[in-house]
């Protein structure tokens, strides 16, 4: 594959035409724990669409996405008069981007990509969080009327995983950097990935892993706090811990053409000035992908 930016679309139109395309759906969401106040970041949806091309040893991926994150007050019903600091302020981040991810045959692997989007009603949050509850008969959101104002954003992202341990042929261990910088998120982290079971199963073979991962973010700017950083008059903002730290737990299967990812996600309490016990929270992912 091409090695300078003048490849890039080169590069893109030849994983297009050659490569194995795959559809990619993840969920994130605090409801699925039966919890009925939901609160802090309450949902993400994610479509991803990628095209996956092996050449000299390396898989290349080149893909695009569409996503929408929800983040409102530590309690749903609370009405809008009561969304208050240090609570967390509503928040819908709408984006949509391009990314392209290298990965090698000793297990290292790089990404990077670029989200432009929009924050506040934009983002339509009220609209998605209120029918999704209507269909799910649970309680209405009160408090989108706190939301933060309206910013076109910028976010572009990377990773990268510089070594792989694998003691054994059903066990790894993965060191894993990365950050995203922008007008909505600028932050870098540094964590784990540990997965133990079937790893090296062909795709056509039905395999399952379970995984842990573990991580912890260094926070320059969280406009889902902070309201977006050239807006103006937000109805309420906060200040970011610096530090977060975050833990997953899943299981991963595979048959092709199929694939499909359950966790459960603790993270850390991102506010600073809310006592940890309340700011942490739990949600559950999923991800799955058909590639035909």
């Amino acid at each position: 594959m091409g090695a300078n930016a003048g490849d890039l679309f080169a590069d893109y139109g030849k994983a297009r035409a050659e490569g194995r395309v795959s559809h990619i759906v993840e969920i994130d969401n605090d409801t699925l724990l039966l919890d009925r106040n939901d609160g802090f970041y309450t949902s993400g949806m994610r479509y991803a669409q990628t095209y996956t091309l092996r050449e000299d040893g390396a898989t290349t991926v080149f893909g695009w996405r569409v996503g929408q994150e929800l983040y409102t007050a530590s309690d749903i019903k609370l009405a809008p008069q009561f969304v208050l600091p240090p609570d967390h302020p509503y928040a819908g981040w709408l984006y949509g981007g391009f990314f392209r991810e290298i990965r090698k045959p000793d297990g290292t692997h790089s990404k990077i990509g670029l989200d432009i989007g929009c924050l506040g009603p934009c983002a339509g949050g009220e609209w998605t969080q209120t029918q999704f509850h209507r269909i799910l008969n649970q309680p209405l959101p009160r408090g989108w009327s706190k939301q933060v104002r309206n910013e076109a954003g910028v976010v572009l992202y990377g990773e990268y995983a510089p070594v792989r341990w694998a003691p054994d042929a059903a066990f790894d261990v993965t060191p894993v950097l990365g950050g995203r910088f922008g007008n909505i998120f600028t932050d870098a982290s540094a964590g784990l990935h540990a997965r133990a079971g079937q790893l090296n199963s062909l795709p056509s073979e039905s395999a399952v892993h379970i995984y842990l991962r573990g991580d912890v973010r260094a926070v320059g700017y969280n406009a889902t706090l902070q309201g977006g950083y050239f807006s103006k008059g937000n109805p309420h903002a906060v200040d970011p811990k610096r530090f977060v730290a975050s833990a997953e737990a899943g299981v991963a299967w595979q048959r092709a053409p199929f694939a499909a990812t359950f966790a459960i996600v603790r993270r850390g309490n991102e506010i600073r000035d809310l006592p940890n016990s309340i700011g942490a929270q739990n949600y559950v992912h999923m991800q799955f992908s058909w590639t035909p």
